[in-house]
């Protein structure tokens, strides 16, 4: 059960996707004054080293946020970074790796999410990998942001409605499980539903892989129900960079190709986020694309 860690895929494809429309939403949210609670059901580490073993020993960040820093004046790179994109980079990169124009550190949804918010706000963080949770309770201690963060070795998917609705009536739910079992697709789905049923006009964003799973491909087409039924808006958006074919090699051993794709899917979006997504996505494609099954898909209803 406890067998997976953020810390090997730190900085990919994913968490490029994952983050820019973390941002993106962010921006959006904290326009207005009134205080914002967010909530992260799995909250990892929180910090990550891209230069440390787990991370190393993977490199699946140098096919991710080192890409694309590596893109700029590139062949086939775009000239002009579209502005989530460089949000994106500005955030991840220069405001956790001052002075640097490469990626050391990699910051997590938590502390991106808390270098974002302002004093009045409050952030909720959830992790039950008992290594990963004393990790990220050493590295918000350092913060020294007191109340405003808590830090809860409690399941995000059975505790973190309890947070909801918040005093303020304002939230950014962010569900990003390993997905590791499969029974997370139907906690993931069984979670949304109680969400919204406590406090509807929140804003819920959904993390999830695009796999030879029946599962995985159930996810965004049983949240774009759940969404209209309730009467809401939703966004979905895609990002592939490779195919998702099992590969054979020299010697004649299968193996698989690793993450193939990964989508967000949030309820109550801004409204802002799909024409940014829509500038974005094109070129994350151009620079992230490993092979020609390189695409994006972009969906809102509501």
């Amino acid at each position: 059960m406890f067998s997976y860690r953020h810390a090997f895929h730190a900085g990919n494809h994913a968490d490029v996707l994952k983050h820019t429309v973390l941002i993106a939403t962010l921006d959006y949210l904290l326009e207005k004054e009134t205080a914002l609670t967010v909530v992260d059901t799995h909250a990892g580490a929180g910090l990550y080293r891209l230069d440390g073993d787990y991370a190393g020993a993977s490199g699946e960040a140098t096919q991710g946020i080192m890409r694309l820093l590596a893109s700029k004046g590139s062949p086939g790179a775009p000239e002009v970074m579209a502005p989530v994109l460089q949000r994106y980079i500005d955030t991840v990169v220069g405001d956790f790796n001052p002075g640097k124009t490469s990626a050391r550190i990699y910051p997590g949804s938590p502390f991106i999410t808390h270098h974002l918010l302002r004093d009045h706000d409050k952030l909720k963080l959830f992790e039950l990998h008992p290594t990963d949770w004393r990790t990220l309770a050493a590295n918000i201690e350092q913060l020294e942001a007191g109340r405003q963060i808590a830090v809860l070795r409690e399941d995000g998917f059975g505790s973190a409605t309890k947070f909801l609705p918040p005093p303020s009536r304002r939230a950014l739910v962010l569900c990003d499980p390993s997905y590791e079992m499969k029974t997370d697709y139907g906690r993931v789905l069984d979670f949304i539903a109680e969400a919204l049923k406590r406090f509807a006009t929140g804003t819920y964003a959904v993390w999830y892989p695009i796999i030879p799973r029946p599962e995985a491909h159930d996810l965004p087409r049983r949240l774009k129900t759940m969404a209209t039924k309730a009467g809401k808006p939703w966004l979905n958006a895609s990002l592939t960079v490779k195919s998702s074919k099992i590969l054979t090699t020299p010697t004649g051993e299968s193996r698989r190709p690793g993450l193939p794709a990964s989508g967000m899917f949030l309820v109550n979006p801004p409204f802002t986020l799909k024409a940014q997504l829509a500038e974005a996505l094109p070129q994350l494609v151009a620079i992230l694309g490993q092979d020609r099954n390189a695409a994006f898909a972009l969906d809102a209803g509501g």
